[in-house]
């Protein structure tokens, strides 16, 4: 059963959600779509575009690349390992690859390490997109090798000691993750989650891409990079072998709902390795903000609202946020398809934009709206630092 909790029930209001959602395409978004459920309710809505091209209108069960949201995906495989005693969280990666990370580094740095961020291995996509936005057409098409990132990470200098208190996100870290599987496992980590994660969960709309192209309704992506493409250009045709088993699948709203109420609920992993992956520290995102972390799952706290589990993520185009709280009632999913839509000033920080107040205020609406915890949450809201 999911973890106690203490959080006020709050139905939805639709009438208040959609009042949100519109604000988000108002403010310069030009699609979001949700899913929000509580109890046995569920709404599903969408505003705004598609396509700014032709005007298509996106719609709530469009499918979407989840950036980092796979990791969570990844995280319970690795955890299923561990409960079949293939995989021990607290061995050294050297054990099980020495000849993918080597030496010292192989003898410190452990699987836990890799699933929490504090392995100090650095983030390989600097080194693989080393000039943007100019890398991001060169790549488009491009197939990488995981042992080719990986090296690219294992050669830059480290971003801190292994198993330090607080830990640096990286995406190296997943792919190695993915290795082991392979490892242990003698398939594809992408095959391994597909049937024993995403199948046992039941998710219809959930998968790998196997080429460039999304299959089924989907937005277009549109990245603009802090302003350096303007107007904001379109990714959802991309290769996505710069990611793999870290970042690369493809969802809909509904299916990460369920995903997450699964996972909280006992289903893909045991009790025991739930409360493994619940086992948060403070690491550094990629924007800078820190986060509260554990094996693949993030953790946000909203006073008067209760405690949510989940994960968001990134790719060239499009952001997802991914939020259930302890008590598997309420959850979110927000999809769109505008990212890094910050202009920056003359020193180079991120200008304040009109999206940077209208999506905290739809995740809050969607995640403690329709009672007190609305009003509190609005006040002091760690979700503001969502996706930036």
């Amino acid at each position: 059963m999911p973890a106690a909790d203490t959080s006020p029930s709050t139905a939805f209001d639709p009438a208040e959600l959609k009042s949100a959602m519109d604000a988000v395409h108002r403010a310069g978004m030009p699609g979001v779509y949700a899913e929000v459920r509580d109890g046995g309710r569920t709404w599903r809505a969408a505003a705004g575009v598609a396509d700014v091209g032709t005007g298509r209108p996106v719609t709530p069960d469009m499918r979407q690349r989840i950036g980092s949201i796979t990791k969570t995906f990844t995280a319970a495989a690795v955890m299923q390992q561990v409960e079949q005693g293939r995989i021990r969280l607290d061995a050294p990666i050297g054990h099980y690859l020495p000849r993918l990370v080597p030496g010292e580094r192989g003898r410190k740095i452990t699987v836990r390490m890799l699933l929490n961020h504090t392995s100090g291995i650095p983030d390989y996509i600097p080194y693989a997109f080393p000039s943007l936005p100019k890398s991001l057409d060169d790549n488009r098409f491009r197939q990488f090798r995981p042992a080719e990132l990986i090296e690219l990470a294992l050669t830059a200098p480290p971003v801190g000691e292994p198993g330090g208190p607080e830990g640096v996100y990286s995406n190296t870290n997943y792919a190695i993750l993915a290795q082991l599987l392979e490892r242990v496992t003698g398939t594809s980590a992408e095959r391994y989650i597909t049937r024993n994660v995403i199948e046992r969960a039941g998710l219809r709309h959930t998968g790998f891409p196997t080429g460039p192209r999304i299959k089924g309704p989907h937005s277009r992506m549109y990245e603009a990079l802090y302003g350096l493409i303007d107007p904001p250009r379109d990714y959802s045709v991309y290769n996505m072998s710069w990611v793999t088993a870290t970042a690369s699948l493809v969802s809909t709203m509904e299916d990460l709902n369920r995903f997450y109420g699964e996972l909280l609920d006992g289903r893909i992993v045991n009790q025991s390795s739930l409360a493994q992956m619940q086992r948060t520290v403070p690491v550094r995102a990629l924007d800078g903000t820190t986060i509260d972390y554990g094996l693949g799952l993030q953790k946000v706290g909203i006073p008067g609202c209760g405690t949510f589990w989940g994960n968001e993520g990134t790719v060239w185009g499009a952001g997802t946020v991914s939020l259930t709280r302890a008590d598997g009632k309420r959850q979110m999913s927000v999809a769109f398809n505008l990212i890094r839509w910050n202009k920056r000033d003359s020193s180079g920080t991120p200008r304040h934009h009109p999206l940077n107040d209208a999506l905290p205020k739809l995740y809050e609406q969607a995640m403690c709206g329709g009672g007190d915890g609305g009003a509190q949450a609005e006040n002091a809201s760690p979700v503001s630092g969502l996706i930036p």
